[in-house]
Parts: C-alpha cells; sequence; structure tokens
C-alpha cells in the first residue's frame, strides 16, 4: 500500500507470541520503529524467531557471575582469638582446616593476603571471607566475594541473604550504609555454533574528559590453534567487555556443572517452560538430556559465547554512586545497558568507513535484548542438590582412578605382571588394613582430616 505522497508505509510486523522479537515472552503493547537508519548501531531487538535463521543462537544462561563487596566493621575479640587459634594449626599441619562459629563452617586456610590476617572459604555454596586484625584506624576490616556456581544456582538476593545472615552469625552488627559493593558480574551465555569472534568488529566509544568510557588501546586479544578465542576490552577497576569461548574455558577448568545449566535450558526451552519456579521439579523429575556435552567431536556444534560485564570499583562507586545493596538493585540494570552501547560487537558495513554508524551483529542484538529484559534476582533454575552429587561422584571418581594408578605404579615397581595384579592387588588391601590397625590414631586423625575437608561435599542426610 502506498500513501498519498507515494512513499511506502511503515508497517508493523506481527509478533508471535512464542517467539517475540527480543528474546523473552512478554510483548510491548507499542511496537517502537526505528525510523533514522543511522541510529541501526543501537537496535535491541534480535533476529525473530518468526523466520527461518540459517545461523540459529539460543541463549542459555544469563545471570550474575561474580560479586564481591567490603563491609565496615571489625570482628569481634573472641572470633579473632579463635581464628588465630585455629590459624595456628592450620599454618603447623599446612592445610586449611574447618572451623565451626555459630553454626557458620568455614575452611580456614593456613596464610592471609593483600592485606587480610584471615583468609576462609565457605565452599561453593556459601562466600569466600577475608578479614583484618581488629583496628579503630582501619574500619573496612572485611571483605568477602561469591564465585560463579553460588551466583548461577541462586542469585544475587540469595548472595544478601547469605551476608546479612553469615554477618550475623559471626557476631559483626553494622548499618546498611556500612556496605561498599566493589564489583559485580554480569554474563549472557550463547549457543552459537557458527559464530567466529573477530577482534576488528568491536566499536569503543571516547569522549574527552570521561574516564569511564574505553578505548581500543583498552583492549586484549587471545587465541589459540589459528582462532581467536577471546577479547577484552577495558580495565577490572573500571568498565571491562569480553567475550570469549566459554565452553573451552569450563573443559580447561573443569567447571562440569556448567553442562547441566546449559542443558537445563534447552530442556526448558524445549518444553516451553519459562517460569523459574517449575525448574527444580523439572530437574528432580527428569534429568535434562545431555545435548551439550564436553565431547571434542561435538565442538562445532556446542560452541557456547560468553559474554561478560565487568563493573568495576570505579565504575560503580564514581560513575554510577553504587555502593550499597540499594543503590545495586536499582541501577546495575541501566549500567549494564549502557555497557553494551559503549561496546559494541558489530557487522562490519565495508562500504561505510564510518566504523560508528556499523550496525550491531546479530549476536550483539540479542545481547541488548536480554539487557533490556534485565531481571534482577536471576540464577539458572538448576536444582543444587542433584548437581552436588555429580560434584561428589566426580571427586570419588577421579580419587579412586588415583588410587588404582598408584596402585599399578606399585605393582610395577614389584616386577608383577598382568595375570598377577588380581592378587596382588587383594594382597594390598590386606597391607592397608594393617597398617590402619597398627596405627588407629593417625589414620583416624587423617579420616577426620579428609571429611573436614570434604565437608560441602557431602552426601545428603540419611544416605
Amino acid at each position: 500500500m502506498q500513501t498519498h505522497n507515494s512513499e511506502p508505509e511503515k508497517t508493523i510486523r506481527p509478533q508471535n507470541n512464542g517467539y517475540p522479537a527480543g528474546g523473552t515472552n512478554k510483548i510491548e503493547s507499542t511496537p517502537k520503529i526505528n525510523a533514522d537508519p543511522a541510529q541501526r548501531g543501537v537496535i535491541v531487538a534480535p533476529p525473530s524467531g518468526n523466520t527461518d535463521d540459517p545461523n540459529p543462537m539460543t541463549v542459555v544462561q544469563k545471570g550474575f557471575d561474580t560479586l564481591a563487596l567490603a563491609v565496615k566493621a571489625n570482628i569481634p575479640k573472641e572470633l579473632f582469638d579463635y581464628l588465630d587459634s585455629e590459624k595456628e594449626l592450620a599454618t603447623n599441619e599446612r592445610r586449611d582446616v574447618l572451623v565451626t562459629y555459630n553454626g557458620l563452617q568455614l575452611h580456614l586456610k593456613p596464610h592471609g593476603g593483600k592485606g587480610y590476617y584471615f583468609i576462609a572459604s565457605g565452599g561453593p555454596d556459601g562466600a569466600t571471607w577475608f578479614f583484618k586484625k581488629p583496628n579503630s584506624n582501619d574500619p573496612w576490616g572485611i571483605r568477602l566475594s561469591f564465585g560463579s556456581y553460588f551466583m548461577a544456582m541462586y542469585g544475587i538476593g540469595a548472595a544478601k541473604a547469605h551476608t546479612e545472615l553469615a554477618l550475623f552469625k559471626l557476631g559483626i552488627r553494622y548499618a546498611p550504609e556500612d556496605i561498599s559493593i566493589s564489583r559485580v558480574d554480569f554474563c549472557i551465555d550463547i549457543l552459537a555454533p557458527h559464530f567466529e569472534l573477530e577482534p576488528d568488529n568491536f566499536i569503543m566509544h571516547s569522549a574527552a574528559g570521561r574516564r569511564d568510557y574505553v578505548t581500543a588501546e583498552d583492549t586484549s586479544i587471545h587465541g589459540k590453534s589459528g582462532r581467536v578465542t577471546s577479547v577484552t576490552v577495558g580495565n577490572t577497576r573500571n568498565r571491562q567487555v569480553i567475550m570469549y569461548d566459554k565452553r573451552a574455558e569450563v573443559i580447561a577448568h573443569r567447571k562440569s556443572h556448567w553442562w547441566d545449566i546449559w542443558n537445563l535450558t534447552l530442556y526448558k526451552v524445549s518444553k516451553g517452560e519459562f517460569d523459574f519456579s517449575t525448574l527444580y521439579s523439572i530437574y528432580r523429575d527428569t534429568r535434562p538430556p545431555q545435548t551439550l556435552t564436553p565431547d571434542p567431536r561435538q565442538a562445532p556444534a556446542n560452541r557456547i559465547w560468553r559474554i561478560e560485564i565487568r563493573a568495576g570499583k570505579d565504575l560503580l562507586k564514581d560513575r554510577w554512586g553504587i555502593r550499597t545493596w540499594e543503590q545495586l538493585y536499582s541501577k546495575f540494570a541501566d549500567l549494564c545497558r549502557e555497557a553494551v552501547e559503549v561496546v559494541r560487537y558489530t557487522e562490519p558495513a565495508r562500504n561505510d568507513p564510518n566504523r560508528a554508524r556499523w550496525p550491531n551483529d546479530p549476536v550483539w542484538e540479542i545481547v541488548c535484548a536480554e539487557m533490556n529484559d534485565f531481571l534482577m534476582d536471576m540464577r539458572s533454575g538448576a536444582d543444587p542438590n542433584p548437581m552436588k552429587e555429580v560434584h561428589r561422584e566426580q571427586h570419588v571418581g577421579t580419587l579412586s582412578a588415583n588410587i588404582l594408578g598408584t596402585a599399578i605404579a606399585r605393582a610395577a615397581m614389584h616386577q608383577k605382571s598382568s595375570a598377577e595384579l588380581p592378587d596382588y592387588m587383594i594382597a594390598l588391601g590386606q597391607d592397608l588394613s594393617q597398617a590402619v590397625r597398627a596405627n588407629p590414631a593417625t589414620a583416624s586423625k587423617k579420616l577426620q582430616n579428609a571429611k573436614d575437608r570434604y565437608v560441602f561435599l557431602k552426601p545428603p542426610e540419611g544416605r
């Protein structure tokens, strides 16, 4: 249809409720039309699911990845004395020791670091704590951080609740303004088998007098086997945007929980389930099929790219005025949206020398859309209980393999043949049993130390 001035009429493309443009299941009542083609670089709708895409991409995870904060308080004398005595034990035995204070269990390290006298870990379901010696001239005596596993499993709301409960158990009193958030990471994982990372496609905007903006000089590139696997823009104290091959990183660092998280998301999408509250029963009743695996033969089809936004201390406080929990909840979504506008991954327009006008690459359109659908209290929806069991079994399997390998090596030292191995293993078991009986105190102490070491991987009650 033509208008009276013979110019084409701009029509609104109808939306499919199951596959709305924007990557979410929310439909705007008044769709917006971008009338200026010169502004294509800030479109926030990814390719719609209404049409066939020869290179489909799926968001398999989004949420907070790391959180670090400081507390304006010193630990009480009673807690300091207890930790100090336990640290002496840890130092003498050169190992982490399990400490329990008012029901809070932590692995206390035999050393401090970075100005902190004590370092203690609450395991994957807790925080890592840093405590200074009490000093009235240094009121910021506590720091803590949550890792990617905790944030993926439980979310930012649980991190806040865990912090408050742990500080209460430690006997530490503080006011809301005594919290200072120093680092927050937010990530989006995209299954994009056909995507190839091109460093030159990044566009960074700079502005005079604005030290929170970044330039090309702030960029670092990493690769392997002739393929770029990571591009980092910015620095850790300010704004940092990273795009990297998350699948390769998960395999290299043995972060096996991500396979369950990603496969759960794909299972949820295949069943049309978008409500996180239903995911516990989904995971409990039916383990998701292992669509994504570390099998190297599946690498091309299983490529997961992570886009990570890291907000450091300077950006949080100086640019956005984010220190407390309340300020984080009210402002962090806007911080992320600005980040993906300041740093963009583009689709080069070879006939346009002005890089600032290059449109966003489809993968970046997805990132922008997910930022627009930002949910503050995000988590993966995976049930941590079966995942803990998986991790425990992996540790058991590793230990069993080590035992078998050591026993076979011992048999080789005794010049045993393959046919003699079964009888040799029986004899070895008898020797070990006799060694335990000969020195029960030492064996009991080592057993308790091992139980303390794996306290956060113990099986559920009653098993």
